[in-house]
């Protein structure tokens, strides 16, 4: 089954669609995110859809929550042994017209105030960085090595933050400068410090299992009761990071990407980048699921069925 979007007729206010989510105000202090089929570049929505898209992508975020749970807090609802998510829900989105909606690409969680960051760590020059860096020297505004190669590994990795648009509107890469304006310089260090950490055990996990993350996407809550800082949204996915085979990395070059790169590719070839109402031939969306269930499968361990 596939799943463009949800329709809880009412059983729940729907809070918002983005781009994959669709959220619903569970109470006061709860929501629950229901991540759909749908697949974006270059801040588009594709027409059709990725089948088990987001059951993979909430699997995989389900996998570094609980990899990560000892080093941070994070914001999903923490389920009763013996019981799911429907037991927490009203009783009506247990009948099956629902429950094929919601099943396994369902998160329970708790509402936090926003860091309003895109909190992106990079461990390799590419994308927009290396861009950046081609023509002048810099990433995201700083000096940057001289001499570096496509995809290289940067000595360690670095915070390079981006505003946080919203739907329909453009992430802005900014400077650490910029971002401390932001939100507050102590708050962007603290930031900036556990972004880093997080970024650094997954990309060594990760490279135990023959995948190099070349960069990832955090989110940030704080929780205002105790100043706490709260991993929230997704989590190293293929839509929030770039994957590459760590088979057939070579410095250099674009690297081979389990994640949407390859549809970004696809688009630009034909000049579709950015071109409302595109729809995806068969032969991509079959090599795109491949490319997650690839990724899910060869960094969890488990089989996807």
């Amino acid at each position: 089954m596939s799943l463009r979007e949800t329709n809880l007729d009412g059983i729940l206010p729907l809070v918002a669609r983005g781009k994959v989510r669709d959220i619903y105000e569970v109470d006061s202090k709860t929501l629950l995110f229901v991540a759909t089929d749908r697949i974006s570049a270059y801040d588009v929505i594709m027409e059709n859809t990725v089948p088990e898209k987001g059951i993979l992508l909430t699997k995989l975020s389900e996998f570094w929550f609980s990899y990560l749970k000892t080093d941070i807090r994070n914001h999903l609802v923490e389920i009763p042994q013996g019981k799911t998510v429907f037991d927490l829900l009203p009783s009506e989105l247990s009948q099956p017209k629902y429950k094929a909606q919601l099943e396994d690409r369902s998160m329970l969680i708790q509402k936090f105030k926003l860091i309003p960051l895109e909190v992106i760590v990079r461990g390799f020059i590419t994308g927009s960085a290396w861009k950046e860096y081609k023509q002048f020297g810099t990433v995201h505004g700083q000096p940057a090595p001289e001499g570096l190669q496509e995809c290289q590994e940067f000595p360690t990795p670095i915070f390079t933050p981006s505003t946080k648009a919203e739907q329909g509107e453009h992430d802005e890469n900014i400077s650490e400068a910029q971002a401390a304006a932001l939100v507050g310089p102590k708050l962007c260090d603290r930031v900036a410090k556990i972004a880093i950490h997080l970024y650094a055990k997954c990309k060594d996990y990760a490279k135990t299992k023959g995948i190099i993350i070349a960069d990832t996407k955090f989110e940030f809550g704080i929780d205002e009761s105790t100043d706490e800082i709260i991993l929230v949204d997704e989590v190293l996915t293929p839509d929030s990071s770039r994957f590459w085979s760590g088979r057939d990395f070579q410095v250099g070059k674009q690297q081979d990407s389990y994640d949407k790169q390859f549809l970004r590719n696809w688009l630009t070839s034909n000049s579709l980048n950015g071109v409302e109402g595109v729809k995806m031939p068969e032969e991509i969306v079959v090599s795109s699921r491949a490319k997650y269930v690839e990724a899910y499968e060869t960094l969890t361990g488990n089989k996807f069925e």
